[in-house]
């Protein structure tokens, strides 16, 4: 465990100038006081690790100093070749690319590993859009790519509604693909916003670099965008009261931030073994069609005129079946 983690440190020196203790402490999942022992360790080891001192301190290797210990365990080539969407890839116009890098790769490892990109095809198939949705490839993707690439700035038109255009520069600081559809995250002005690429009309990449901001993180950005989106959208309210069963599909059914904030004010059960809870949803009709799912296992109480919805369906079940 101990020498897997020194491995990774070098490794981690190696990739940057220098580092903190506290970085080096955040990526090796281990406390500043480990950190220093482990660069003790490996400097009685021979790694030319040297610690600079004061606030702006930290940890680098001396004299260019690069290690050989570049040995991949069978798992970790495997992962490696999992680590991209062969679609995702190809609609950002880096097949060819993606395909030299796995043979480099391939003629790197060692013969007893030779077999991992066909053993972890075999085994794995990362299949990202959504059911039901045919995925269409943005026209406009590779350029956007390059632009994120290259840190180069985009003069763009966007489509807003079903005639508005606008036209922006922006500087694009990365692409998500989310459930088959393609979104860039760039700034425009002081704000970072997103963007569907298929609602670009036109995008010319510019010759000027921009300044990225190097604390940007793109995994958390999208998170609380996410978030904050699908909070965005519910903008009503329903009272339902939940048999066991139905609470425990509640969430295969609605929005599960929804159900989260729900859950904080449910009461019950009761006697029946009933709760009772006020849930955020989109409008009634989106409410409607999602708690039909649940049939029997929920009773709507309010709003008065969705209540009534399911009294009608109920009757013309109980019609079917009678």
């Amino acid at each position: 465990m101990r020498a897997a983690r020194l491995i990774k440190m070098v490794l981690l020196l190696q990739s940057r100038p220098a580092m903190t203790a506290a970085e080096l402490a955040r990526e090796l999942e281990v406390s500043e006081r480990t950190v220093t022992r482990d660069a003790q360790a490996l400097s009685e080891a021979g790694v030319p690790v040297y610690a600079d001192r004061g606030r702006a301190g930290g940890y680098r290797l001396v004299g260019g100093y690069r290690t050989r210990l570049t040995g991949l365990a069978r798992e970790e080539a495997e992962a490696l070749f999992l680590s991209g969407l062969p679609s995702a890839l190809r609609e950002m116009g880096l097949d060819d690319a993606a395909s030299a890098a796995r043979l480099k790769v391939t003629a790197a490892l060692l013969p007893s590993l030779r077999d991992a990109p066909r053993s972890a095809a075999r085994r794995f198939h990362l299949d990202a859009p959504g059911w039901f949705h045919e995925p269409v490839s943005p026209e406009l993707l590779p350029a956007l790519a390059e632009a994120v690439r290259d840190d180069r700035l985009v003069r763009a038109r966007y489509r807003r509604g079903a005639t508005d255009e606008v036209e922006r520069e922006l500087a694009p600081y990365g692409l998500v693909l989310k459930a088959g559809v393609w979104y860039l995250c760039a700034g425009a002005g002081d704000d970072v916003r997103v963007y569907r690429i298929d609602r670009f009309t036109s995008a010319e990449v510019s010759a000027t670099r921009f300044d990225r901001d190097e604390d940007f993180d793109l995994p958390g950005f999208w998170a609380e965008h996410a978030a904050r989106f699908a909070r965005s959208l519910l903008r009503g309210e329903v009272t339902v009261r939940l048999s066991e069963a139905g609470f425990a599909r509640l969430p295969h059914v609605v929005d599960r931030a929804a159900v989260d904030d729900a859950l904080a004010g449910a009461v019950g059960p009761d006697a029946d073994g009933l709760r009772t809870l006020t849930l955020a949803v989109e409008s009634e009709e989106v409410a409607y069609g999602q708690l039909l799912a649940l049939g029997p296992e929920v009773e709507v109480l309010a709003p008065a005129a969705l209540r009534a919805r399911f009294t009608e369906a109920a009757e013309r079940l109980r019609a079917l079946y009678r």
